[in-house]
């Protein structure tokens, strides 16, 4: 490891995991650059263990989350406007509200007092510090008479009963030293001015311009350098010590708490020795792979092993069949023509019809197959005839694609314990007929590799359909045949730990009008080897934003709400660390979570992309358009209104997944991405350099997403009302209800239209609701700016219940118990993790894709139509009543 005063000489000699260490679930000692290694002053900072209690972690920096359910009847306010919720309520908003900081009990009942609350608030702070100088005495002074004989003699002559005594004169003096002990209390932050509800607040916009300042490129490439420095799979070392660096760039960004939190998982290693594939008949084709890549630094690093997540362990010898994307229907054509792969070990390219690679294994599984080969095709990475290989953006012939084979939209987080946290001792179920976890064993591998295996079936079986050819040289692309093809050996061994340890580490800045209300923003942290651009571009840039912040935060400003950042361990393997996370603290973000903004991976080109619910989308084309392209003379809203002007669809590709599904927490995603698959994806070549050279020369798009970045956290955190648009929700579901019906008929199936008559009802009835709900925004503007800008105390009360109820409309969206007595099913029926009527990961076609309307494509995917009705009505009846809560 390098020096720790040297913050990023850190290639000579990174702290590298073993595989022992890798697979070890020990506490950790060794810390990134600038961290302090005493474990008591860690454990101090990161919290304490969770053991079996989810509330141990409101100990830890977590809160408890107030009654906020109403605001008080407008009936004693004089702005005219209706509150947003009930008159019986308003007692225990008011006493919420109180205790927050937000109200002044002595003047709470007097909502037409025409006073700025911050006033109220400063004031009361004022004299709880003169009142504690209540009980000091200041002692009598004497005159001194030495040097000030000659000016006494020129003062005039002020009669004795005027004259002042000297204890007037010396408490003069003390009020003089207890005002300027105010103002240094004052400057040095013990009583922040501005931002924070007392006091002058600070302009939004200079905020912002003062944010967009100070993201320094240079920064995010010094992160970048340490990030990729080590390799750092989920669960390992490599993983604990770079979410301890990152907990000390938190620190160094004045975060006003660091927390940890620690869950016990189902994970898989490779075993060394343990894997091989080899062509073992007949003898005079006899040839076995290389499998690792080739040292990519000199002097060589370690470098992650090659191989499948959650992978099944096995050995296994079949015929080589050649099976293009491994999509169901290429199997079927296999089938038709006379090729059958029971029992074959089969070789297939990633990505194309079928995306997933977890998918491509249950397909093949689903077949009969023994085994699954999967290689990148250079098709498929970019590559195409007349291009010069190579040249730097296409793999390198010896690069493999790591990744997951779980399933994720069946199960995310643990497979063992879904809809639970995995502490130490939850129970956990069999991994066998573990609906998220194959039976197949497969490997990853280079297509150099893959290139002598296709040779090895050339004019064997069916000749490639040109669908089916890739790009690999010298190779034809034949289909091999159950009974003429060589027979090939797959041998996979994997240590499996049923209890290993993954680390989240988290930093947050406390709001000052509502602590317990939290945007909480995320990027996981653990990679399949360096992790360049998935997820260190967005690690590299997360760290600037956090710094920005906090830059902010030393000159005064305070966010409304608490600001969360969030580095989770094990994304890669199944979104572990966050659902884990999201279900340890289930009701607690249901109640608080506000939004949350993720970035995987930042940057690898220059095309902007994001997806998230609609209720975003004001919000995110007001940042856009904030915003200039650093290569074109146009605004980001200019060019993302060209390209498709809304947001996509949630599946099941990140962190997101666990908080807008599970949690009901308003989720989005963004990065900017590059050429189709043009990337060292998953592969030891996703180095910083390939970063620096390849993918965003001069990090001119890094420094862009900080921006974006900072610009989205400052529009939910320091807004009085955020901008989440129900109407604009509204509006896209209508659209989806559409494209729904229309998809439903293009299955070519028979069925009664009628059925949809009761999801077109609500969403009619969702628009008005939403338009409603919505115009009680403008009469807010209208009485709060058209009296300069003060805002009533009954005002401040329904702001802030109008805001929660923004906030809570995805978590209404969830399929909930209604009440005690509701003992029936809930979630998607087979995979009930996934509880949003919305959102959900695609079923039936790929994992990592949205499916909008979840419960009624998957029953319409099975033509059930009869369970197809009865989820359509469910989902209508889950919208009517989010609906209807909008204004109760």
């Amino acid at each position: 490891m390098a020096d720790e005063k040297h913050l990023y000489e850190v290639h000579e000699d990174p702290p590298i995991p073993t595989y022992e260490e890798a697979t070890s679930s020990r506490p950790l000692s060794r810390l990134g650059p600038q961290e302090v290694s005493d474990d008591a002053e860690r454990q101090t900072l990161l919290g304490h263990d969770l053991g079996s209690s989810s509330n141990s972690r409101r100990r830890n920096g977590y809160y408890h989350p107030p009654s906020v359910q109403s605001a008080r009847s407008s009936e004693d306010d004089s702005s005219g406007l209706g509150s947003p919720v009930g008159d019986a309520e308003d007692a225990a908003l008011r006493q919420t509200m109180e205790e927050m900081d937000i109200l002044d009990p002595e003047s709470a009942d007097d909502g037409r007092a025409h006073r700025n609350r911050s006033r109220g608030r400063f004031s009361k702070r004022f004299y709880s510090i003169t009142n504690s100088f209540s009980s000091f005495h200041l002692p009598r002074i004497p005159w001194p008479s030495f040097g000030f004989e000659w000016l006494k003699s020129k003062l005039p002559s002020i009669p004795p009963e005027y004259k002042p005594g000297w204890a007037v004169i010396a408490r003069l003096c003390g009020l003089i030293v207890i005002i300027s002990l105010v103002y240094m209390l004052v400057v040095s932050e013990i009583v922040p001015m501005g931002g924070g509800g007392f006091g002058a607040p600070f302009n939004p916009e200079w905020v912002r311009q003062t944010a967009l300042q100070n993201v320094e490129n240079w920064r995010i490439q010094e992160n970048l350098k340490y990030i990729t420095s080590y390799d750092h799979v989920g669960g390992s070392e490599g993983s604990y010590v770079l979410g301890q660096w990152i907990q000390s760039r938190f620190r160094e960004s004045h975060m006003d708490t660091l927390t940890h939190d620690e869950y016990y998982v189902y994970m898989n290693y490779p075993k060394e020795g343990g894997r091989r594939i080899a062509i073992v008949d007949p003898p005079e084709k006899a040839w076995e792979a290389k499998l690792e890549e080739n040292s990519v630094y000199n002097p060589p690093r370690p470098q992650t092993a090659t191989f499948h997540g959650y992978s099944a362990s096995g050995n296994v010898t079949g015929p080589l069949i050649y099976v293009n994307y491994g999509h169901k229907k290429d199997f079927k054509t296999l089938w038709d023509s006379g090729i059958d792969v029971q029992g074959a070990v089969v070789i297939m390219r990633y990505y194309g019809t079928q995306s997933d690679r977890a998918m491509k294994v249950k397909a093949a599984q689903d077949a009969g197959v023994a085994g699954v080969i999967m290689y990148s095709d250079p098709a498929e990475d970019g590559f195409k005839k007349g291009d010069v290989w190579p040249n730097g953006r296409w793999r390198p012939e010896d690069s493999v694609q790591r990744g997951s084979v779980a399933l994720s939209n069946m199960i995310v987080g643990d497979p063992l314990t879904p809809g639970r946290a995995s502490t130490k001792d939850e129970e956990r179920m069999p991994k066998d007929k573990n609906p998220a976890l194959p039976t197949i064993p497969s490997i990853p591998i280079s297509w150099k590799d893959a290139q002598k295996l296709l040779q090895s079936i050339d004019g064997i079986g069916n000749e490639g359909f040109p669908e089916w050819k890739g790009a690999v040289p010298d190779v034809g692309y034949w289909s091999g045949h159950p009974d003429k093809s060589p027979k090939v050996n797959l041998q996979n061994f994997q240590d499996e730990v049923e209890k290993q340890r993954v680390t989240n580490f988290f930093g947050s800045l406390i709001g000052t009008e509502d602590k317990a209300k939290k945007i909480i923003i995320g990027n996981h942290r653990d990679s399949w080897c360096f992790g360049a651009a998935d997820p260190g571009s967005g690690t590299a840039v997360m760290l600037e934003v956090a710094r920005v912040l906090g830059e902010l935060r030393m000159q005064g400003w305070r966010p409304l709400r608490t600001i969360e950042f969030a580095s989770w361990d094990a994304e890669e393997y199944n979104m572990i660390g966050s659902t884990e996370h999201v279900e340890a603290n289930m009701e607690e973000l249901r109640a608080n979570a506000m939004v949350y903004i993720n970035v995987d991976v930042g940057v690898t080109g220059d095309k902007l992309w994001a997806n998230g619910s609609p209720i975003f989308q004001h919000a995110w084309t007001r940042v856009l358009d904030r915003l200039m392209d650093p290569h074109q003379n146009k605004t980001l809203l200019e060019l993302w209104e060209h390209d498709n002007g809304k947001l996509g669809g949630l599946g099941a590709g990140s962190d997101y997944v666990a908080f807008q599904d599970m949690a009901g927490t308003s989720s989005i995603d963004f990065g900017f991405s590059g050429p189709e698959h043009g990337d060292m994806y998953h592969s030891c070549y996703e180095t910083f350099e390939w970063v620096a050279k390849y993918a965003d020369p001069g990090f001119v798009y890094h420094n862009l997403l900080a921006q974006i970045w900072v610009l989205f956290i400052l529009e939910f955190a320091q807004e009085p009302i955020m901008p989440l648009k129900i109407d604009d929700y509204a509006a896209a579901l209508q659209a989806e209800g559409q494209s729904l019906m229309d998809w439903t008929e293009k299955t070519g199936a028979s069925f009664d239209i009628g059925i949809f008559q009761p999801l077109a009802d609500a969403l009619a009835h969702f628009a008005d609701k939403a338009k409603e709900f919505m115009e009680w925004e403008t009469l807010w503007y209208n009485q709060v700016y058209g009296t300069g800008g003060f805002e009533t105390q009954g005002l401040t009360v329904q702001r802030v219940a109008h805001n929660a109820k923004m906030a809570s409309f995805e978590t209404d969206l969830l399929d909930l118990p209604y009440d005690d007595d509701d003992k029936g099913e809930h979630g998607l029926p087979g995979r009930d993790q996934y509880k949003h009527i919305i959102f959900g990961p695609d079923a039936y076609g790929s994992g990592y894709d949205s499916a909008i309307f979840p419960f009624a494509r998957d029953a319409i995917e099975k033509r059930d139509w009869k369970l197809a009705e009865k989820q359509i009505k469910k989902t209508a009846d889950i919208l009517n009543r989010a609906s209807d809560r909008l204004l109760h």
